[in-house]
């Protein structure tokens, strides 16, 4: 008895010491780096109140909602608005244009960038890359409502200038939004255009992280430009692509919600039609709450079965990850 009475007042002392210690090192690092934690106290309460007090309020989607009753007040439904949402004749056509939008933007937008990156490090010219960089770079700052009113002006039947060209070489005036064979390509290769710059800027840092004695050695044993972008600047990005395509793949579900919207009408809504335009429309417009928060929680889990599916097989191909 004397003996695990010994043990137990060891492992309290243990413990004690240890909750001193960590006490005493976060008091430290408090001095030492109280600027840095200031600052992290806006990005941490904005993921906390806006991205983690309303995943709570997800319990909606198995609720009958009732607005006088509020959300915790409403009777319990359980699965009956996503047996809803597989049912409806709708959903089959939801899931094919969001995946066939996604997976569209993920084949053509993941290597520009990188194309980009890879023939700005190649050259030599530095006011020229400057320049090349400031031009690929601005139309990220365009909003989304103005790239599409651009859109749309170029594209348009009557004044658009790639009609008014056309018209011109005896080609017949071409409604692009209106056809949804095009649509996928117009959005697509409008948000490349749009963002290649800004993503070609991760790359960069990356290549300008590469050890020049790499070059150097290659240079000594003749390899030419190709030769070096193959052997040294694609292994050096591998890492930091490998981030960027598990994150995109994570979010392949979640495409971009405002321009499709924009760009929709009648004409092409059997093409852009997707599950958060959807959600916009029978949560907001329609107020059937329940039935937009099942289909939204149901996008949610189909996004994170990705990310942690594309995470678990990028650690084991290239030892590279999230977590």
């Amino acid at each position: 008895m004397t003996l695990r009475t010994t043990i137990s007042n060891d492992k309290t002392v243990v413990k004690q010491g240890r909750r001193s210690a960590v006490k005493l090192a976060l008091s430290r690092s408090w001095r030492r780096h109280w600027q840095l934690y200031l600052l992290m106290i806006p990005p941490v309460a904005y993921f906390i109140i806006f991205k983690y007090v309303p995943m709570v309020n997800a319990v909606l989607a198995f609720k009958d909602y009732n607005v006088i009753k509020g959300i915790w007040g409403s009777p319990w439904v359980g699965t009956k608005y996503f047996e809803l949402l597989f049912q409806n004749p709708a959903f089959a056509t939801l899931i094919k244009n969001t995946l066939y939008i996604s997976f569209y933007s993920l084949v053509v937008g993941f290597p520009v960038p990188i194309l980009l990156a890879l023939a700005l490090n190649e050259v030599k010219n530095a006011k020229f890359k400057k320049t090349v960089q400031m031009v690929t770079y601005a139309p990220y700052f365009i909003s989304t409502v103005v790239m599409v009113s651009i859109i749309m002006l170029f594209l348009s039947p009557r004044l658009g200038i790639v009609n008014t060209i056309a018209g011109t070489l005896g080609f017949e005036a071409v409604n692009f939004l209106g056809e949804p064979g095009l649509f996928r390509s117009i959005y697509v290769f409008s948000d490349v255009w749009q963002s290649m710059g800004y993503s070609a800027v991760i790359y960069l840092a990356a290549l300008a992280g590469i050890d020049p004695s790499l070059y150097e050695a290659a240079k000594v044993d003749g390899a030419n430009r190709f030769q070096k972008m193959v052997n040294i600047d694609l292994p050096g990005l591998l890492p930091a692509a490998v981030i960027i395509l598990i994150l995109s793949v994570g979010n392949i579900m979640a495409v971009g919600f405002e321009k499709i919207y924009l760009l929709q009408n009648p004409l092409n809504l059997s093409a852009s039609e997707i599950i958060s335009t959807y959600v916009y429309k029978m949560g907001l417009l329609n107020a059937n709450y329940s039935f937009a928060t099942a289909v939204g929680l149901f996008n949610s889990l189909i996004n994170l079965i990705l990310l942690l599916t594309v995470n678990a097989a990028a650690k084991r191909l290239s030892n590279t990850s999230l977590w």
